[in-house]
């Protein structure tokens, strides 16, 4: 096997470049058993010869003896002047077969710069082939063997991307066509994408796009550069039909990026992120191998756990809590052991992953749900806020007061507005930069909270509400407080949207954009009457008791954004994870298994406590005045 892994001679790809001219070009030559050119088909006897020849050079492998008896049945079939498309037939199942013995590359890196694609073809091959691609060049009529006109339909059918690229880079001996080996690889393959769309017109392509977009089990079948690369336009006909492969071809010649796919993509940076910490561990480089299992989670994992969580929120949970538990067990300092086990469960469960986010796991029902209980469940916390804070100003007569309010939420739904703009068209958000704004926004929002309703729950004494109508409130909701619950509104709902934002793109990525508005205009319409109902009744509670009920619904948002900033932190690395054995896993709740969160929340829940129990104090006391201004007045 060694020696197959270390066959990088000329013979393995200047082979199957022969094998594929045979099979494009061998129709020039015979026709009905005939010989129409005997100087192509002189050549055809010499490739085939060459070709076989190339193959039994070749280092030992298995499948190398049927590779020679292949060669020699090619010889054979030419030799008889047999019908073109057996020779295509033989030479493209040779050629296939050449590449899974002695494996090559196949594909670019990454998707090639079409832009790149026609400086170079401008400075380098349209003298010859012209400007656009048909031949005609200036200097063509200087050449004995015409140019390839690469606007040519029937001959474009039958190439590849990797046979243009194995022309460019290794020219066609006898011809004008020199080898362009000295360009980089990325230079060769932006060349064959770009010569490879000529064939096909735009028109073509805007219904080839239409076709990709809407058919998810071509998008499986092309699932990937190596897989459009070595792909014809001919085989592709086959299984589509001639006129559908020729649109998807020329969209996807114009655009090889759509093939792309971010979510294997980013599984597999995860994946080498942690056996590269694994590695430093081992190596004694704990402080590399932390900040290797950092990146792992925010430059891999990260940019798929929105779409994760639409498709399975439980899986989901599971690998960010084992992500978490990773790097705990590197600060601190697990066995070599008990390392490599978590990061063999890590992939175990980045499988599973990848079959849930496979592309033919998408479907509209799955995008619908998505939408809606995403925007259900981040809208709820904002609104019960929100509408808390409304209701309040009311039961209190001051309603000139609600433009700030009403200016706070619409003002988040603006910025976040924007924020998509940015994310998606500018510069993206990073893993990092994501945490921290739901992290800060959450611990933030937790502090507010807290300090709003021990305010409130002073207030739900009758004598205190009395005391608090009598002074008229006039210090208690000054134009500083306004402002204060204008900020307050728009943290709170800025905060969701971010995280709204986040999942949404993800969904939209996959295609089903009219179910994601559908679902998200569902969610809409039920948080729109659960405000509407929480309005309502509001009216009809007794001052003491609405002032109660908000007060402790503060207190558990309180709780519950303390839980979620902390993990948020956490996955960003400002806080480090301290596993909490047996813990539960509440994400709705902002209950993470971590001592970290825990300690945070239970540290929140005294406060609110003491607060409220310093309230019942205070009216207690004899001649007790209530702190009649909302927290920001005090600053």
């Amino acid at each position: 096997m060694g020696g197959i892994a270390n066959a990088q001679t000329a013979d393995v790809p200047t082979a199957w470049r022969l094998l594929d001219y045979l099979a494009v070009d061998y129709g020039g030559a015979v026709a009905n058993g005939r010989i129409k050119s005997a100087s192509e088909y002189a050549e055809m006897t010499e490739f085939s010869i060459s070709v076989a020849e190339r193959i039994a050079a070749l280092p030992p492998s298995p499948a190398k003896a049927s590779l020679v008896a292949g060669a020699t049945r090619l010889k054979a079939v030419i030799a008889a002047k047999a019908a073109p498309e057996a020779v295509a037939g033989l030479a493209h199942g040779l050629a296939a077969d050449l590449l899974k013995a002695y494996p090559i590359p196949l594909a670019p890196a990454r998707a090639p710069d079409l832009a790149r694609g026609a400086t170079l073809f401008a400075q380098n091959c349209a003298s010859c082939h012209g400007m656009s691609g048909d031949g005609r060049g200036p200097d063509a009529a200087k050449l004995t063997t015409p140019p390839i006109a690469f606007t040519d339909i029937v001959r474009a059918r039958q190439r590849s991307a990797f046979a243009l690229y194995q022309v460019i880079g290794q020219g066609i001996d006898g011809t004008a066509m020199q080898s362009f080996a000295s360009l980089p690889s990325e230079d060769r393959w932006a060349l064959a994408f770009y010569a490879g769309r000529f064939a096909f017109t735009d028109a073509a392509a805007a219904e080839g796009k239409r076709i990709w977009q809407s058919d998810a089990s071509l998008r499986q079948r092309i699932s990937g550069l190596a897989a459009l690369a070595g792909l014809t336009p001919q085989v592709l006909a086959g299984q589509i039909g001639e006129a559908r492969a020729d649109a998807v071809m020329a969209y996807l010649r114009r655009h090889p990026d759509a093939v792309m796919q971010p979510v294997a993509g980013s599984l597999r940076l995860a994946r080498a992120k942690l056996a590269q910490s694994l590695a430093a561990y081992r190596s004694g480089d704990a402080r590399t191998a932390r900040e290797l299992a950092l990146s792992a989670y925010l430059d891999g994992f990260e940019p798929v756990e929105p779409t994760l969580t639409a498709r399975d929120a439980t899986l989901m949970g599971h690998i960010e809590g084992a992500m978490g538990e990773f790097r705990a067990a590197l600060q601190q300092k697990r066995s070599v052991d008990d390392v490599a086990t978590r990061v063999q469960v890590l992939n175990g469960l980045f499988d599973d992953a990848e079959t849930v986010l496979s592309p033919d796991a998408a479907s509209s029902a799955s995008t619908f749900l998505g939408a809606f209980t995403i925007l259900l469940r981040e809208g709820l916390e904002a609104l019960l806020i929100v509408v808390a804070m409304i209701a309040f100003l009311r039961k209190a007569g001051r309603t000139e007061v609600l433009p700030y309010v009403h200016g706070g939420w619409i003002g988040a739904l603006v910025a976040g507005g924007l924020t998509w703009a940015v994310a998606t068209y500018a510069i993206g958000i990073s893993g990092a930069s994501r945490e921290l704004t739901e992290g800060f926004g959450s611990l933030f929002a937790a502090v507010v909270l807290l300090s709003v309703g021990i305010w409130m729950h002073g207030k739900a004494q009758a004598n205190q509400w009395q005391r608090y109508i009598r002074e008229k409130m006039t210090h208690a909701l000054s134009r500083q407080s306004a402002w204060f619950l204008f900020g307050l509104a728009f943290i709170v709902v800025y905060r969701e949207v971010f995280e709204t934002i986040l999942f949404y793109a993800a969904l939209w990525t996959q295609g089903n954009g009219g179910m994601l508005l559908a679902g998200a205009g569902s969610a809409v319409f039920l948080l729109g009457l659960i405000a509407w109902a929480m309005l309502r009744y509001s009216r009809d509670l007794p001052i003491g008791k609405f002032f109660s009920y908000s007060a402790w619904l503060m207190a558990a948002l309180t709780v519950v954004l303390a839980g979620k900033g902390v993990a948020a932190l956490q996955e960003a690395g400002i806080i480090d994870i301290a596993p909490l054995t047996g813990g539960l896993r509440i994400t709705m709740l902002g209950i993470f298994p971590t001592w970290q969160s825990m300690t945070v929340q239970l540290a929140m829940l005294a406060a609110v406590v003491a607060g409220f129990m310093l309230n019942r104090r205070h009216v207690a006391a004899p001649g007790s005045t209530a702190n009649d201004t909302l927290p920001a007045d005090a600053t």
